[in-house]
């Protein structure tokens, strides 16, 4: 098949494009930035057109495939249509792949890349071979053993990373769920707590639809879930959901005595738990189980190791939800020794930043110094409207009111010389973002700021 991908740096759909590449498929892809999660070799493969236009899409393309970020309007959706050609988005593309496969999903607002990491680093080391779709890079994924959000198996396992935003994991048909948390997120689809918990209500009833894969059908209908969530709870006290289905529970309280992560956070401990009651399902023994684990070095951007300038240790994350600030400071202050504990945090989205305002304001209390920068919005995804109501100067000064050394620097440039002015030998600096903020790391190491480990 010749399969086009519109936005096809994005990482998700990047992953779902390498396996339609190496499964002997001509693929070509459009994107408004040149891609970064392509390796050199795969990128050699790829006909790879920089913006949307009409003409990236070839008249003999068989399926167009979309990320959730396009507009009906792009130019190569509209020339798909006139021609007729097959057009899926990245959601129901993955939903159609599923279909062929024992598939594994990992769902939930935080903890979904690292989780589904870990399960798969679980299989791989059982011999079990499953092909993963991830949303970040993992080591070792590659066809060359790089870091890449995609990896190839031959078996008949599959498992993926399955996002909640704009329900996109109610086009998958998984055969085991596990979902580590739930709470309000993606607000500007969701609106509400109320219709997030109807929305997974629906996905873990999809473990009902039926799949014929022969041997593996005595695994199917298992649902995981952290029983230390109150929603999660609050959710299966309606017994409607999730009927017929068995239901694993895990929880912090049930943390083996030799699981030692090198990953730090309470947690990264419950992901981890939670990968290890999936492998269960699979019979997998306990030593293979705990040894990958506790090998296991983390992914792509969640506190993520770069360096060091001045002695400090730089860290990179993807953290943009409140949770997750909390959760990566509070694992953060465990690898401050005598020095402090710094954060960069550029917010994601003008709506989230507003809808949430109220609890980004603590959610940097671990931290010693905090630095914000504007708000990363993607273009023509929010009204100029909701940008009027909210900024980053807003919420440092609220923020101000509650903790010492809180700063709001615009530019890059400028907090790359804050952060060389100001970071001394003990301390650790947290890069934190959804947008472009990992460029910031990039700066620094550029310029000679970030020396090697």
């Amino acid at each position: 098949m010749k399969i086009h991908f519109i936005g096809i740096g994005g990482i998700g759909i990047s992953a779902l494009a390498k396996y339609y590449l190496y499964n002997g498929n001509q693929v070509t892809g459009s994107d408004l930035n040149y891609p970064v999660v392509f390796s050199k070799e795969e990128l050699e493969k790829i006909k790879f057109h920089l913006g949307h236009k009409s003409k990236n899409l070839d008249n003999d393309t068989d399926l167009v495939i979309y990320t959730s970020a396009i507009k009906e309007d792009n130019p190569e959706i509209l020339k798909a249509k006139k021609l007729g050609i097959k057009i899926l988005s990245y959601p129901q593309a993955l939903g159609e792949l599923t279909k062929n496969y024992f598939t594994i999903a990992v769902s939930g607002m935080h903890g979904k890349s690292t989780t589904t990491a870990m399960i798969a680093n679980i299989f791989i080391k059982a011999r079990l071979d499953p092909t993963v779709i991830i949303g970040t890079k993992v080591r070792g994924f590659g066809k060359n053993k790089e870091e890449s959000n995609f990896r190839l198996g031959k078996s008949k396992i599959l498992i993926i990373e399955a996002d909640e935003y704009k329900a996109g994991f109610l086009n998958h048909y998984p055969d085991i769920i596990l979902i580590t948390n739930i709470e309000e997120e993606h607000l500007d689809y969701f609106k509400n707590l109320k219709n997030i918990f109807i929305t997974f209500a629906k996905f873990i009833n999809r473990l009902n639809y039926d799949k014929d894969l022969g041997k593996l059908n005595k695994f199917r209908k298992f649902l995981v879930v952290n029983k230390d969530d109150k929603n999660i709870l609050k959710l299966l006290k309606d017994k409607k959901i999730g009927k017929g289905i068995k239901i694993k529970f895990y929880s912090i309280k049930d943390k083996p005595k030799n699981l030692k992560l090198k990953v730090p956070g309470i947690h990264n401990i419950s992901n981890a738990i939670g990968a290890l009651n999936v492998a269960k399902i699979f019979k997998i023994k306990d030593e293979i189980i705990l040894k990958a684990l506790n090998e296991f070095k983390g992914v792509w951007r969640r506190l993520e190791y770069r360096g060091k300038i001045n002695g400090a240790k730089i860290f990179d994350d993807y953290g943009h939800h409140p949770t997750e600030i909390k959760a990566t400071l509070k694992a953060a202050r465990e690898l401050v020794n005598k020095g402090r504990l710094f954060i960069v945090f550029q917010p994601h989205q003008y709506y989230r930043t507003l809808m949430l305002f109220d609890k980004f304001i603590d959610a940097f209390d671990e931290a010693d110094f905090v630095i914000l920068t504007d708000i990363y919005s993607v273009a023509g995804r929010e009204s100029e409207e909701i940008k009027k109501k909210i900024n980053s100067k807003i919420l440092a000064n609220e923020i101000s009111k509650r903790k010492n050394n809180v700063y709001y620097i615009k530019n890059f440039s400028e907090i790359a010389d804050f952060l060389e002015k100001n970071l001394k030998a003990g301390d650790i600096c947290i890069i934190m973002g959804a947008g472009d903020i990992w460029k910031l790391t990039e700066l620094i190491k550029t310029t000679g700021g970030i020396k090697a480990p």
